[in-house]
């Protein structure tokens, strides 16, 4: 159960994707003055040594934030994005990686609050020592549960603020992650309808991936967003990870010319063969399908 760590992935395509996005989505919360929550079911550790055992062995990320550190011709959504983490390194090396509580605390004004959920015991502790190094304004604003995301984001819906959002990335390890992740969204969105849902999932040759996909665009809701990324042709065994996608329920209205902008970007710099792509879809007052 507790065998994933997400320093092994660190700065990947799939971090790329999602953090990019997490990071357009903040800014455009923070175009108005009302304060805000941000719920983060499956935290990790929040930041990572990218020199570390863990993340240099397979160094995942040089398939990642690597092939975009150096550029100059990024688009807006990737440009803010890799300044982001350029601020985690001064030199200009690249060493560090920011996970999305970094990047969410980041973003947050003085009245927003943090709220993140991690299980994993190691990750854990991790993630409270990492805590403790920042500011003390950050250590205020965010409340760190050692406890299961899917339960505990209930009892944080609605937030006082009713403004927010809810991100769910859970390592699909285990395939309830799907259907759990498939009722979290519907149960958040009876308790908080108007507040934004990130959904991050890999793209992976399993049956429940594509199932949660289709029901998640099924949702009765004002609109919702979906990108994926694949960077290679699935591989011959059916393992692996050859892509991963966000789904989004009341997405900024801006995301979508931005994703139209940086997605044939992503899918032409971070190919690792002919079979690498994308998809865009944003729904506006979907069906009422069940």
């Amino acid at each position: 159960m507790f065998s994933y760590r997400h320093a092994f992935h660190a700065g990947n395509h799939a971090d790329v994707l999602k953090h990019a996005i997490l990071i357009h989505t903040l800014a455009y919360f923070n175009r108005k003055d009302a304060p805000y929550w941000v719920v983060d079911t499956h935290a990790g550790a929040g930041l990572y040594a990218l020199d570390s055992d863990w993340a240099s062995k397979n160094a995942e990320f040089a398939d990642g934030i690597g092939r975009l550190w150096e550029r100059d011709d990024l688009p807006a959504l990737l440009a803010d994005y890799v300044a982001q983490v350029r601020a985690y390194n001064p030199s200009g090396k690249l060493r560090h990686y920011p996970g999305s509580p970094w990047l969410t605390l980041d973003a947050l004004r003085d009245r927003d609050r943090l709220r993140l959920f991690e299980m994993h015991p190691n990750e854990s502790g991790i993630l409270v020592n990492n805590l403790e190094q920042r500011d003390r304004v950050s250590l205020r604003q965010t409340t760190v549960y050692s406890t299961d995301g899917f339960e505990g984001m209930k009892a944080l819906l609605p937030p006082p603020t009713r403004r927010g959002m809810v991100l769910i990335d859970p390592s699909y390890e285990d395939k309830q992650d799907y259907r759990r992740t498939l009722t979290a969204v519907k149960e958040g969105i009876k308790r908080f309808a108007t507040g934004t849902y990130a959904v991050w999932y890999p793209l992976v040759q399993r049956r429940e991936a594509g199932e949660m996909a289709r029901l998640l665009e099924r949702l009765p809701v004002k609109s919702w967003l979906h990108a994926t990324l694949s960077v290679k042709r699935p591989a011959a065994d059916g393992f692996g990870l050859h892509g991963s996608g966000m789904f989004l329920v009341n997405p900024p209205w801006t995301l979508e010319a931005a994703l139209k902008e940086a997605m044939p970007y992503l899918a032409r710099e971070l190919a690792q063969d002919d079979r690498a792509g994308f998809t865009l879809q944003y729904v506006e007052n979907p069906g009422r399908a069940a």
